[in-house]
């Protein structure tokens, strides 16, 4: 038995599917689950803009009651994680949305988000530390792909786009 097979703790964590009382509202972000890698790109300024590797994997945790995702990007350098992260997703049948908590350790960043469908994309959004809307857009989901967008409102109600991910089914 491996050392993550013996570990009492992600036995306890991992679900091998969504619960069954809320199966069909799980799938928003279960159609996820699974490994991806991509680029992610980092707009330093409208000019300038920054590309690492990313690879993002997804799971069914908690008896299938939430998703689970970690979000790591390396300098194409020396492949050392400059983000490392993890975000836990917890569908709210009741109001058809889901609550979300982002922690990373490595840059000391937490966040907490509520997510929902919007047309074909899934938008998640909270206030930044400014006042300012921020929103985390899946878009272009594709069964084997999908861009995901970090923009931050502006001031004369236009977006800034910071960040975004390009990533594929492994």
């Amino acid at each position: 038995m491996s050392a993550l097979e013996n570990s009492a703790m992600l036995r306890a964590l991992h679900a091998c599917a969504p619960a069954p009382d809320r199966a069909s509202g799980m799938l928003l972000y279960g159609q996820f689950v699974g490994s991806w890698r991509g680029t992610r790109i980092v707009h330093e300024t409208l000019t300038q803009r920054r590309e690492l590797q990313a690879e993002v994997h997804f799971d069914w945790v908690l008896q299938g009651r939430a998703v689970q995702d970690v979000w790591i990007a390396r300098a194409p350098e020396d492949g050392r994680p400059v983000m490392y992260g993890t975000t836990l997703r917890v569908f709210d049948p009741g109001t058809d949305c889901w609550h979300i908590t982002w922690i990373d350790p490595l840059t000391q960043h937490t966040m907490r988000m509520v997510g929902r469908k919007v047309g074909n994309d899934i938008v998640q959004e909270c206030p930044g530390e400014d006042g300012r809307l921020r929103q985390w857009i899946f878009t272009e989901i594709a069964p084997d792909a999908f861009h995901w967008i970090s923009r931050e409102q502006t001031g004369d109600d236009g977006w800034t786009v910071r960040v975004e991910y390009f990533l594929r089914r492994v």
